[in-house]
Parts: C-alpha cells; structure tokens; sequence
C-alpha cells in the first residue's frame, strides 16, 4: 500500500510542476531561474555563486533570499511545484522534523551538501574591553533560566567577578535563524552541560533539560537584531559596550572595526573554525529539491557551479568562507555529481 501511494505522490507532484508551466514554459507559474531561501550566513556565498552563474553560462541570475534557515525550511519543504523553492541555504543540518515535513509535502527526494565551514563568531568594536569568555559566561548571561533557576543577572560581573562590571548587551540572531540554533546547540548547551545536575536532567526529561539549555532570555539583555547581520556590525561598531553574534564571514569583513571575542582562550579566525578548535564551530550546506532538478531550468548547472568555486583558490573563500577539507569536497562533488537523496537516518 506505501507504494502504492508513493507513486501516486510522485505523480500529483510531477502534474503540479507541469501544472505551472515547468522551467521556461508560458503557464502563469512558469519559472526559467532558480529560486533559493534560507540563511543570512549563506546568503552572500550563494548570491556570489549566483552571480558567477550567470556571468559564465549567461542564463538568469538565481533569485536568493536571505529568510533564516529556519523560515527557509518551512518554505523549502512546503511542496514541489515553480510556486516553491528549489533550494534551501542553512547553516546548520537539516532536522528530522524539517525532513518529515517536507515527505509529509511530496518533497520526497532531498539532497545534501556541504558546501563550507562558517563560525558563530562573537565581537565587540574595536574600542571595547577586550572580552575573553567561556560558553559557560554565555550560558550564565543568555539563557532565560540558567540551571533552572530565573536568570537575574544585569551585569557581566555578575555572571563571572573577572569580568567587567558592565551591562550585558548582546546583539544576536532571530528565532528562525540556523545561527540561533547553533548558538544554542553549540555554545548555550555547552555551557549547561558543565553542571551534573543538567546532564542528569538529559537523561530523565529531555525536553526539559532542551527548555532549560537553549531557551534565550527575552528581558532585555540579548537583543535580536533580525536577520540582517550587518545591522549586528552597525550596532556594536558604534557601542563599545556591546557584543555582536553571526557569521565568521562577517568579522573577517569588518575586521577594521571590529575585533573577535575569544571563547575558551580560542579566537574566531579561519584557522581556528577549519580545524573545530573554535567553539563555534559549524557547518554550511545547501539543500536541493531534487524533483525540480529536470523542470527547473538551470538548476543542476548552478549547483554544478559550487565546487568549481569552493576550493582553496576559489572565489567562496575569497568572500570569507573558510574552505571544507579536501576530502569532505571531494565527497560533496560527489553528490553532486550523482545528485544523491540524503539518507534521513543521519538527522536528529
């Protein structure tokens, strides 16, 4: 009987493309560029492959837009069809409910690809104090109840006396952004986990201790600044006091105005994000409606164009992504290469 209804799926979703005109065609739906969503991380990297796109192969520019990666999957996975997406940007991996919403859709074939490596980079201007911090100071200072209690903290001081005796204020990520999930997976849970009694609580309610390590307090001292990063550099450029959280990328191309904050004695560099040796560590990908691939025209030549412009001397890292390893390349191009479904066994 599932195959039954697999083939009908797949047939509904191939009438739903025809239905809007496919790739070139004149239907009121008809689409003969591509269409991605997602992550603000990503974004300049996708638009720069964009753009190269349609300089050499002279076809349509990608539209890309920058939505969260959050807000991108719920696009991405909303249906097939020239009405939907035919690539989701993210810098995080994509969730087992994101991958069943988009089965529950008739997005049945999904492909994976690591295109890079990016940091949750935290900074201060340039004339800040030159502040050293641990997830363990991030935890204490962001989460809305540390170790289960409300969080009264006002102060850096009061978080750790070694710090400055300075309000806290942070510019961050919105909700539905890939780097607030990765703030909280990566750096918030990090934090918690340093108590005994919130690894027990993983054990015994783990929605609980979920609640507890990543929910982000909401009374003042963490601002979120959308998903417009370059608001985050304006705000902390121009307050010393402040502290800015997004994508490497963007420290290295404000590097005249602002400096990196160390986490755990460990600066955001590219260095220190290639080898994971940065707390914040991530990495990047792109999704492909693998349905769309035929209908859609230009779509596998543009994902084509990523690894001729991802290695070492490429033009990726040249707009400040830090370069993948030789052989996770080397088996991205071999997604691509195959275009490959992603085996929904390898998310959480």
């Amino acid at each position: 009987m599932r195959s039954t209804k697999t083939i009908i799926f797949t047939a509904v979703s191939a009438f739903a493309l025809s239905a809007c005109g496919g790739a070139g065609g004149t239907g009121s739906g008809a689409r003969d560029y591509v269409t991605a969503v997602g992550s603000s991380t990503v974004y300049p990297f996708a638009t720069a492959v964009a753009e190269q796109f349609a300089k050499t192969s002279g076809s349509k520019s990608p539209v890309i837009e920058s939505t969260g990666t959050g807000a991108g999957m719920k696009l991405f996975c909303a249906g097939v069809g020239a009405q939907h997406p035919d690539v989701e940007d993210a810098s995080r991996r994509m969730k087992k409910s994101e991958y069943e919403l988009c089965q529950k859709n008739g997005v049945t074939e999904i492909v994976e690809i690591q295109v890079g490596i990016d940091g949750i980079a935290f900074a201060e201007s340039k004339d800040g104090p030159g502040m050293m911090l641990t997830p363990t100071d991030i935890y204490k200072a962001l989460a809305a109840n540390p170790y289960g209690k409300p969080n009264t903290a006002k102060t850096w001081s009061d978080v750790n006396p070694s710090l400055p005796n300075e309000p806290i204020l942070v510019y961050g990520p919105p909700s539905t952004s890939g780097t607030r999930d990765a703030l909280k997976e990566l750096i918030l849970e990090a934090g918690c986990k340093t108590d005994d009694a919130m690894k027990a609580l993983k054990d015994s309610d783990k929605e609980k201790y979920e609640q507890t390590c990543h929910q982000i307090r909401e009374d003042g001292p963490y601002v979120d600044a959308g998903e417009n990063d370059n608001l985050i550099v304006q705000k902390i450029s121009q307050n010393p006091k402040a502290i800015g959280i997004f994508g490497y990328s963007f420290l290295e191309e404000n590097a005249d105005k602002l400096k990196g904050v160390p986490l755990s004695n460990v600066e955001p560099t590219y260095e220190s994000i290639s080898d994971f040796s940065y707390p914040g560590a991530r990495p990047l990908y792109i999704y492909v409606k693998k349905q769309h691939l035929a209908p859609i025209q230009g779509l596998q030549a543009y994902i084509n164009e990523w690894p001729k412009v991802w290695g070492p001397d490429g033009l990726l890292k040249k707009k400040g992504m830090v370069i993948s390893p030789d052989d996770v390349r080397a088996k991205n191009a071999e997604v691509i290469a195959n275009m490959t479904p992603l085996d929904p066994s390898v998310l959480k």
